[in-house]
């Protein structure tokens, strides 16, 4: 009697659309995952769709608002049912600043927004995926998440504090979350970008390109989405086996401190 195919590994993508995160699917796809993209929106998600399966994955897409946690347990359920499992969890959905500014003129609001999506909804979407996880025996393939934070992590920009307190907190949350799951086999990482070249980027591109043409970073260029993206697929192939609650620096140099 012949065995059973394998099932593909299945990795879900917030904010899988577009950007970094359709950078992460398509360089996942190319590692051998099948891909459940999330997002607050379509636009832009058949593009990702026509990539992925190029690259040889399948590709699904459901609409999710990371910062609605009463969407978070309907949504982790229907991934289930409808995959089989997820295998990586990419944590990639975020949001900036609402405006550029001083610190002192931060608002509730903005505060709020930032807090809501990069750390609360975060938080409670890993929290929902890993309780999932648990329940089921580990797999052949290894089982995985990744926070994508931000230099803002380790470096203060005041024009934009709540984004970078934001960022800071889903630093720990990576550290909280290795510790809790390495026991059941669940590898936990924080991949930190630098300057990338995104639509959230563009607004201050001339800016940026003047500063990394003047040396901001040691790597004088602009990082592309696809940095990130073979970041997250390494790991999440389990290349680093000996490896969790790690954050893996992807910015050109920049964290690296200079007298």
């Amino acid at each position: 009697m012949s065995a059973l195919p394998q099932r593909r590994p299945v990795a879900l993508v917030t904010g899988g659309r577009r950007g970094i995160g359709r950078a992460c699917c398509l360089a996942l796809a190319g590692r051998g995952f099948d891909i459940l993209a999330a997002d607050i929106a379509e636009e832009g998600a058949e593009e990702t769709a026509a990539l992925v399966r190029a690259a040889g994955g399948r590709f699904a897409f459901r609409r999710l608002d990371v910062a609605r946690l009463e969407e978070h347990d309907a949504f982790v359920q229907a991934a289930w049912q409808d995959q089989g499992g997820i295998d990586c969890l990419v944590n990639n959905a975020g949001v900036g600043a609402m405006r550029r500014g001083d610190l002192l003129d931060v608002s509730p609001e903005s505060w709020d927004r930032a807090f809501g999506v990069n750390a609360r909804g975060t938080f409670f979407l890993t929290q929902a995926v890993a309780r999932r996880m648990l329940e089921v025996p580990p797999a052949a393939q290894p089982r995985s998440i990744i926070f994508i934070s931000s230099a803002n992590a380790q470096l203060a920009s005041p024009d934009r504090g709540e984004y970078c307190a934001a960022k800071t907190a889903v630093s720990m949350l990576a550290r909280l979350f290795a510790l809790r799951l390495a026991e059941a086999g669940i590898a936990v990482h924080e991949i930190r970008p630098g300057v990338i070249r995104t639509d959230l980027t563009a607004p201050v591109a001339e800016a940026y390109s003047r500063r990394i043409a003047e040396g901001l970073s040691p790597i004088r260029r602009w990082g592309e989405p696809e940095d990130v993206g073979r970041a997250v697929a390494m790991l999440a192939a389990g290349d680093l086996p000996f490896s969790t609650g790690d954050a893996l620096h992807i910015d050109g140099g920049l964290h690296v401190g200079r007298l």
